[in-house]
């Protein structure tokens, strides 16, 4: 690796402004209200974060290390019941959680684990509760690892000089490609959608690529066809809250229009993913979560439609996997045809 900048990690993917558990209560950072205000709401019960994740509170990766905090006031509110009684109260508060994002099955993953660990601990005789948040700091540390390795995978698609395209709030894997990628002593300039109604790329993507230092530039979500066609983008990077066996992608709604765009432009569209999800051969077998139609009649909280009209909001899309050129994962970047070959 070539020696560049001397780069942080923005304020956004940092643990502690994520989520945090304090004496059975958990706090999280409002990504509804950053950057203009930085405030944790806070949650006293799994109730309570449940409906902070419902709520959309915390989004991307956020969800499932609440969830997991969650797991643990479960264990304190049954503190005192038999090993029975404790678990059978996680797995009521794992349905809890889980039923929040249908689409993105990260809480699953997430809940699954922690219910592991509250099995373990009680056949040891520890404490549940503080065997969970232990678990749950755990899979933080786990995440920047995971992260460094991915952004190794990334950073090596971007040359020096590339202008990259992100929709939407790809988390650590776009931190982590441009944090490794500044590094390496790439110059980089950045384009975040807005990403209508919540507008996580241009709160979220574009406060945590200024914070590295990138030359960030937002643009309305109907803007991508323009800038490819005047050669404005050099690669086009995308989250996964999803990606199936048969390599489709699911990920917030309209990467599939900016993916059509990036075919037919000849610019290149990568997908960061933690890996396929086994038990979804195809995107026919994900639930595409909608949500209330009225958040896409408002912006910030601001009406900015017609009294006069209705909404429709599905949260997110499906790409089929022609329109992938690689799928980036701790493993190494992957064929969206060849999700078979990352088990």
């Amino acid at each position: 690796m070539t020696r560049g900048m001397t780069v942080e990690l923005p304020f956004l993917i940092r643990p502690e402004n994520t989520a945090r558990y304090e004496d059975g209560e958990v706090l999280i950072l409002d990504r509804r209200a950053y950057p203009f205000e930085v405030k944790f709401v806070s949650c006293k019960t799994y109730e309570d974060v449940a409906k902070a994740i419902k709520d959309m509170v915390t989004q991307s990766g956020g969800p499932p290390f609440c969830a997991g905090y969650g797991m643990a006031q479960a264990a304190r509110e049954a503190a005192g019941r038999s090993h029975e009684g404790m678990l059978e109260e996680l797995e009521k508060a794992a349905k809890c959680l889980i039923s929040t994002r249908p689409t993105n099955n990260s809480i699953v993953l997430m809940t699954e684990k922690m219910l592991q660990v509250a099995q373990e601990a009680a056949k040891d005789g520890q404490d549940i509760e503080k065997a969970l948040v232990t678990a749950v700091d755990a899979e933080f540390k786990a995440r920047h690892r995971r992260g460094l390795s991915i952004g190794e995978q990334g950073a090596g698609l971007i040359a020096d000089g590339d202008a990259i395209l992100n929709h939407c709030w790809a988390e650590s894997g776009i931190v982590y490609t441009v944090y490794v990628a500044l590094q390496q002593g790439k110059k980089i300039k950045a384009y975040c959608s807005e990403t209508r109604p919540y507008l996580q790329g241009a709160r979220l993507t574009a406060d945590a690529l200024c914070d590295m230092g990138v030359e960030t530039t937002v643009v309305t979500d109907n803007m991508p066809a323009y800038l490819m066609a005047k050669g404005m983008i050099s690669k086009f990077f995308t989250g996964a809250d999803r990606v199936t066996m048969d390599g489709s992608v699911i990920n917030k709604i309209g990467t599939f229009q900016i993916a059509i765009c990036a075919h037919h432009f000849g610019v290149p569209f990568f997908v960061f993913c933690d890996g396929p999800d086994p038990k979804a051969p195809k995107a026919v077998d994900v639930i595409i979560e909608e949500r209330d139609s009225d958040e896409v009649l408002q912006c910030l909280r601001q009406r900015t439609a017609t009294p006069k009209a209705k909404g429709y909001y599905p949260a997110f899309d499906v790409t089929p996997p022609q329109f992938v050129s690689g799928i980036i994962t701790e493993r190494g970047m992957f064929s969206p045809y060849s999700m078979v070959n990352y088990w």
